[in-house]
């Protein structure tokens, strides 16, 4: 655990920002109230520092709450600084950071302060899809403020100092903060709240940096793309169904092994994040059964479903991707959908949505079948039958209803029921259907899968792939939007 001291609100900012870019806008702007002798309360800047300047030449705009000016408390001209440097970078197209240390809602404004906060909501919905939003929280960071950073795209909190809640800890029955700190970073990023957790304010900094180097600046700039060091043509020999954490074949498959994971505390079983390939920003999403630790032993496993859970963080990313014009990129291994009562109440509805999200997406989308693929919820996965535009398998994959010895002691129960020898009958059976039904020969011979290709050239073929799709374009019948 980190010892290093917080940061202050501009500290944050100058940290954030490339060397002497950041410009203040707003600097004299403060409150307008007068009740509760607030004329005699000196809160510099209104509790908030708000701008703009670059990072690694990329234009950003930024605010800083800060928490010496009365709590960083939001106030009516406190939320309308943030407002307007919303109305500049939708104007040019440049991606908002929120850097939060907020005490909450300024009781003295009341119904002003109220007002402040639709507009910012209004503000970051109208903004939502065409630039990107980051908001990193350092210090506290509750009620509507945490209702504000969930509307933004990727939400940063530090290990230690950072807490997240809409109802803190204590007020909530039979709970208290020593039982269960519902705010603290670990539990909000095992709830998929936070996408992202880092050690300090450096650490988070640091990491946004990185995040906004990968990304478009808004949903028309195609910038999000950098040179490739890399051997396009590299084989990647430690792929294969064999390697069940796809964490790790995503980053060997990636440029120069860069892999930029989000919500990995979270539905471990599925994972989200960005790899480059030929300098192209691609968002992945993959079914994973094992987690490997630095030693490469396995510390967690799965058991290779679709889970609730998992369908809902793959659904969020995939509409990030779509909406900013990122390619995607699936690596597929799934039995089927994960079987609970509980998970019955809702895997449905999460399993539509994600279904919905791939179907949707305009982007380029390629599949690649690494493992198991059976039944519904392989379709769902980005497959060639809800419009992907590229399907690679491995040689072992398996594509199909289910697996081959199941089905086959339900099409023949009744001849297995009279046969001499039940075990030879259902392994022939077996043998048979996965022939004619559960092999990549027969689903690519059906046009369901493009190529087959080897584990090792897997890099290669989908460098090709996305090339090849760079100037792909499609459209969709005229509506409002799906309901979905």
């Amino acid at each position: 655990m980190s010892t290093t001291a917080q940061l202050s609100a501009r500290e944050r900012i100058l940290s954030l920002l490339d060397d002497n870019s950041f410009v203040e806008v707003g600097a004299m702007v403060t409150k307008r109230s007068t009740d509760f002798n607030m004329q005699q309360k000196e809160i510099p800047a209104d509790g908030v520092i708000t701008g703009y300047g670059v990072i690694d030449c990329n234009l950003v705009y930024v605010y800083s709450q800060d928490a010496a000016a009365l709590g960083g408390s939001v106030g009516e001209m406190h939320a309308k600084k943030i407002a307007h440097i919303y109305d500049m970078a939708m104007k040019v197209g440049a991606p908002v950071i929120g850097l939060i240390d907020c005490a909450g809602l300024r009781l003295q404004e009341a119904t002003d302060a109220l007002h402040g906060f639709g507009e910012l909501y209004l503000k970051q919905t109208l903004a939502s899809g065409v630039i990107p939003q980051i908001t990193a929280v350092f210090g506290t960071c509750g009620g509507g403020v945490a209702v504000s950073s969930n509307l933004s795209d990727f939400t940063f909190m530090t290990e230690k100092d950072a807490k997240l809640f809409v109802n803190a800890p204590n007020t909530l029955d039979g709970n208290y903060t020593s039982k269960c700190d519902t705010s603290s970073s670990k539990f909000q990023a095992e709830a998929g709240v936070a996408d992202v957790v880092c050690e300090d304010d450096a650490a988070v900094l640091a990491s946004i940096r990185e995040l906004v180097s990968i990304l478009p600046g808004n949903n028309e700039d195609n910038d999000s793309y950098d040179e490739c060091n890399d051997d396009l043509n590299r084989l990647v020999p430690s792929l294969g169904t064999s390697l069940k954490d796809s964490a790790v074949a995503l980053r060997e498959i990636s440029d120069d092994n860069f892999f930029y994971e989000v919500k990995s505390a979270y539905a471990k079983d599925m994972v989200t994040g960005f790899i480059r390939l030929n300098g192209m920003t691609i968002g992945a999403v993959a079914n994973r059964a094992e987690v490997l630790d630095e030693e490469f032993k396995v510390t967690e496993k799965f058991d290779g479903t679709l889970s609730t859970a998992g369908c809902e963080k793959a659904t969020s990313f995939v509409n990030f991707c779509d909406a900013f014009n990122i390619p995607v990129l699936t690596l597929t291994s799934v039995k089927g959908y994960k079987a609970t009562v509980e998970e019955e109440k809702t895997i449905a509805k999460a399993a539509a949505k994600l279904t919905y999200a791939f179907a949707n997406a305009t982007v380029p989308k390629v599949n690649v079948i690494v493992g198991e693929a059976y039944g519904s919820a392989y379709v769902t996965m980005n497959s060639k039958h809800i419009g992907a535009d590229m399907v690679f398998a491995y040689e072992d994959a398996t594509i199909g209803m289910m697996d081959a010895k199941s089905a086959a002691q339900i099409m023949y129960a009744e001849e297995i029921k009279a046969a001499s020898d039940a075990t030879a009958m259902i392994n022939e059976k077996a043998n048979e259907y996965a022939s004619l039904q559960s092999s990549v020969e027969a689903a690519a011979k059906r046009g369901y899968v493009d190529n087959v290709i080897a584990a090792d050239a897997t890099r290669k073929q989908l460098v090709y792939a996305y090339e090849m799709l760079f100037t792909k374009r499609e459209s969709r019948p005229s509506k409002k939007h799906g309901t979905v």
